[in-house]
């Protein structure tokens, strides 16, 4: 663990502090090519210390959405209903408290405002703990295999409180995974993937997932329990140009776009396409292409 270290609490930042801490078009390219933005040691060490206690007290709503957000929607809602219902972030978890801390410093709240908007849903949370000595290695899958949406999509947030060394585990994930829609077993049998990444961090870091990206939990062969803290967020609001847009024309987005990560083969180019597609979504730019991969199957007469 990270010894804390005197630092004034995250406290809600102002307008203009959320604007300077919006992601660029080239870190948003970055998430649609990879699948993931990664923020190291941007935490107050002090906070860090008041968050994992917070976690251990079992601070936060119900980490299923088991509470209000359920209740609200009454007893014989359909799911879609109880869905509409989620609560939104701000109200699950408010600043004063360590939680509501973390998600109100303008490096977090900015990264996730540029990908959600203003006022995203808190969908659930869970404090995942992996005890000392601990061999056991969780299967690779990803979450939200029902999910049907190509063009919208929630975020994970995971958090590492305190240092996390490679022989404490953390979470394995594959960069550009994200867009391959895959049944959560269909992975499982699989051991290891060329450019798997490890989250081997500092306290204080965080990460951002796409909600489809593949990934898994990592033995812990130390003597100290890892503690990662999960939070899944969903937009309320259309996944549109809400991040700093200055650099939007900037030649690096194709370059960005077109990342191979060396594990599809030839099929980088079925990714390619995918990241366009979402992209243009994203960006309201309709024509929006990368050498013409969309543009080749695009000129059919109408």
């Amino acid at each position: 663990m990270t010894a804390a270290v005197d630092a004034p609490p995250a406290s809600e930042p102002d307008a203009r502090e959320v604007r300077q801490s919006k992601l660029t078009s080239a870190q948003v390219a970055s998430f649609v090519a990879n699948g993931y933005l990664r923020f190291d040691e941007v935490i107050p060490h002090a906070l860090c210390t008041e968050a994992l206690a917070a976690l251990r007290a079992g601070a936060g709503p119900a980490p299923w959405a088991k509470g209000a957000a359920q209740t609200s929607a009454g007893p014989g809602a359909t799911p879609r209903e109880k869905h509409a219902t989620r609560p939104p972030l701000a109200e699950a978890f408010p600043t004063g408290a360590p939680l509501g801390d973390v998600l109100a410093l303008p490096v977090v709240r900015g990264a996730y405002q540029s990908l959600l908007g203003r006022a995203p849903a808190f969908d659930h949370h869970h404090a995942h703990v992996i005890g000392p000595r601990h061999a056991w290695a969780q299967g690779w899958h990803a979450d939200a295999i029902w999910d049907p949406r190509t063009t919208a999509f929630d975020l994970q947030l995971m958090f590492f409180f305190h240092d996390t060394p490679r022989a404490m585990g953390g979470t394995m994930f594959l960069p550009g995974s994200h867009l391959r829609r895959v049944n959560e077993a269909d992975i499982a049998r699989y051991q290891n993937f060329r450019g798997q990444m490890a989250m081997v961090c500092g306290a204080g870091s965080f990460v951002i997932f796409h909600h489809g990206i593949w990934h898994c939990g990592q033995p812990n062969r130390t003597d100290a329990p890892r503690t990662m803290w999960k939070i899944r967020l969903a937009p309320q609001e259309p996944q549109r140009l809400t991040w700093d847009l200055a650099d939007l024309s900037a030649p690096a987005i194709a370059q960005i776009l077109s990342t191979d990560h060396g594990w599809y083969g030839h099929e980088v180019r079925l990714e390619i396409v995918q990241r366009v597609r979402l992209w243009r979504a994203m960006t309201e730019q309709p024509g929006y292409d990368v050498d013409q991969w969309l543009t080749r199957f695009e000129n059919e007469p109408r």
